[in-house]
């Protein structure tokens, strides 16, 4: 299949070659334009030192974002491309970078210092590929290869042995036995790496096609990473509901559910409290009351080492949290749910039950999944009420309808609302603006009484 270079990108290399460079697309375009997928970013490698790139593109805006390592990026109106010229790398001091480079003039030099066959490939000018370490038959088989020695790849920057992960979730393909023994003897490299970047790095693998079966085949890299996830393997439920032990069914879990990160951050860890919560009854059955009250406040704790931002932490606690509550089957129950977590977060705590019971015995999963159908209308029940409300913003008065009823301003007024918020949740009054106000008198008489002794402030506010 010959590959289609874009025209910012093809300005570029011929802006190099005209200038007397050697310049060749490079690394992941090259393995993405020949499995047929659209490259994300396009890659240049060249001849010229990084102070002839900037000479070559002098009218043109640069980006020197790696300029010790020969890194300049162009900017097109598509975007940076990054231009970086031929190198050999020295010794990797900390495991992740190296401590100095050499420029080169061979291209296949260069290439000799990249991690996988497949990202090690290039175009030539006559569109010949450059393939000197058979990634393009890796690609065929499917196979995930280091360059060279696996054990000198991963001790020259130890994220690689995620990035192998990644790569085989992100591809479906299977890591090659010798870079998959390299990559779990060396596992404990990882710990030389930052928490953002290695939570990066498994954010992708879990977001491949074939995340679940590389998380099932690799398991001592990611328990590596998450040790508290380590328990799980080969962990008997002994619990009639289950077939698997713990993480296998995570791993099948994870596979369940739309690639979403929170959605897929949830199922690796929504059982991680299981363990710690276990026992047996009587009759030998296993229990886990409490695991998810535990795994929440485990992921919590799992998520903040991880260096997590507070939104997606936020998210996958709160879906563990409420994970293994018998989904709602009225609309009532429903609204009250939607009322709390918002209708976004419903939505997808539905998936997560989707995907906690695709790994169940047929009998228990179609029970469960019957269950999570009527919940599911449930919720479209309450959202086509008229009068829905599920949230203060929502109600049918404000905070000015409470004040004109004498209320004093200041935190008085919100006790009020959300008293009226929760009469309309609980069904005993509806969200009508009349009905809400002949409420709210009640309510406002209260705190009328309970601040008349105290003097307004200069602003005219009681507090």
């Amino acid at each position: 299949m010959p590959v289609r270079i874009p025209d910012h990108v093809r300005q570029l290399l011929e802006a190099l070659r005209a200038a007397g460079y050697e310049a060749c697309p490079v690394g992941g375009c090259v393995r993405d334009s020949l499995m047929g997928r659209e490259p994300a970013d396009w890659d240049i490698c060249t001849a010229a030192l990084p102070d002839q790139t900037r000479a070559v593109f002098a009218g043109r805006r640069l980006v020197d974002i790696g300029a010790r390592h020969g890194t300049v990026a162009v900017v097109t109106d598509r975007g940076p491309v990054e231009i970086t010229t031929y190198r050999t790398d020295g010794d990797y001091p900390d495991g992740r970078h190296p401590e100095h480079v050499a420029f080169v003039s061979s291209l296949e030099q260069d290439l000799a210092r990249r991690d996988f066959t497949v990202n090690a490939m290039a175009l030539a000018p006559d569109g010949e590929i450059v393939d000197p370490f058979g990634g393009r038959a890796d690609l065929a088989a499917g196979v995930i290869r280091c360059v060279g020695e696996p054990e000198r790849r991963f001790g020259e920057d130890a994220l690689r042995i995620l990035r192998a992960l990644r790569f085989a979730s992100k591809l479906d393909f299977i890591i090659e036995p010798a870079t998959a023994r390299s990559a779990e003897r060396d596992r404990t490299l990882l710990d030389k790496v930052s928490r953002e970047r290695v939570l990066a790095e498994l954010m992708g693998l879990l977001a491949g096609p074939g995340a679940g079966r590389v998380l099932r085949e690799h398991a001592k890299v990611i328990f590596a990473v998450i040790p508290e996830l380590a328990v799980q393997e080969g962990f008997d439920q002994k619990n009639p509901n289950h077939i698997h032990d713990i993480w296998t069914h995570t791993t099948m879990a994870v596979d369940a559910i739309a690639p979403d990160p929170a959605l897929r951050l949830t199922m690796l860890l929504h059982d991680v409290g299981k363990p710690a919560c276990y026992f047996t009854d009587e009759n030998g059955t296993g229990h886990f009351y409490g695991h998810a009250k535990k795994g929440a406040e485990m992921a919590d704790a799992i998520l903040r080492r991880l260096r997590s931002s507070g939104e997606l932490r936020r998210q996958v606690v709160t879906f563990i949290n409420w994970h293994d509550i018998e989904p709602p089957q009225t609309k009532k129950a429903m609204a009250r749910l939607t009322a709390k977590l918002g209708e976004d977060t419903v939505r997808k705590l539905i998936a997560c039950w989707r995907a906690d019971s695709a790994d169940r015995s047929a009998a228990v999963r179609e029970r469960n999944l019957a269950v999570i159908a009527r919940s599911e209308q449930a919720l479209e029940e309450a959202l086509r009420e008229p009068e829905r409300c599920f949230d203060l913003r929502s109600l049918a008065v404000d905070g000015r309808d409470i004040l004109a009823l004498g209320v004093p301003e200041g935190p008085a007024v919100g006790r009020v609302l959300t008293a009226l918020f929760q009469q309309v949740l609980g069904g005993a009054v509806p969200n009508e603006r009349r009905a809400l106000l002949e409420k709210a008198a009640g309510y406002a008489a209260a705190e009328r009484e309970k601040y008349a002794h105290i003097p307004a402030g200069p602003d005219g506010t009681v507090r």
